[in-house]
């Protein structure tokens, strides 16, 4: 059964509200709806989620469809970016309009063509899906972290992934912006990148940091 845009969203934020946040319910007010809106009465009928006087709890029955929609958000939210080269808030709008258009097939379609990718553009994880379980890699990554690409690849820096703020101030400084063109020379004993006319020196464990969109 095809779930509505509405009620979607719903089980995404609870699916985040729960696995993430740690909060066993979300009030009604965040969720931008109604004790008796069309989309709770949706949700209620597949057992999906429990309703209560104050909020909403995500039920056993209703994880795995919250799981995917949430799945499906964040791969459109890095299709945006890896692919069509979004910005915000032209990626956020396009993205959560796209999700609801995809469908498994297409879905895994896409997981794999970006290389079944572990972060949203965001830093928030991406739920595996079942191409990703059995590793199936149909198309090379388009946007591949540096610690996984061949001597001699080109391409552009598309994001840093980082939670480590002095690692992240390190990358910037060496001149490893969005957009920066670069060239892999080196892979061992280190990782050697030429930008422009220059030359950086870096560990795998930060190069696993820089991801590029690569150059076809």
């Amino acid at each position: 059964m095809k779930l509505s845009d509405k009620a979607e969203e719903i089980l995404e934020h609870l699916w985040i509200m729960t696995y993430e946040m740690k909060q066993e319910m979300a009030n009604f007010k965040d969720l931008k709806t109604e004790r008796d809106a069309p989309e709770v009465t949706e949700l209620l009928a597949l057992n999906y989620i429990s309703v209560f006087r104050d909020g909403i709890r995500l039920r056993k029955e209703g994880m795995k469809e919250a799981e995917n929609a949430v799945r499906r958000h964040r791969l459109a939210e890095r299709l945006m970016v890896d692919v069509l080269d979004l910005k915000k808030p032209l990626m956020e709008e396009t993205a959560c309009r796209f999700e609801h258009l995809l469908h498994k097939d297409v879905e895994e379609s896409i997981c794999t063509l970006l290389g079944h990718p572990a972060f949203c553009p965001h830093g928030k994880p991406i739920p595996q899906g079942r191409c990703c379980k059995k590793s199936e890699r149909a198309a090379k990554a388009i946007v591949s972290s540096l610690a996984d690409v061949d001597k001699e690849a080109k391409g552009k820096v598309a994001y840093l992934h980082t939670r480590d703020n002095k690692k992240l101030q390190k990358l910037m400084a060496m001149g490893l912006l969005p957009g920066v063109s670069v060239e892999v020379i080196q892979r061992f004993p280190s990782y050697v990148l030429k930008i422009g006319n220059s030359q950086i020196a870096m560990d795998e464990e930060m190069a696993r940091d820089v991801f590029i969109r690569l150059k076809r």
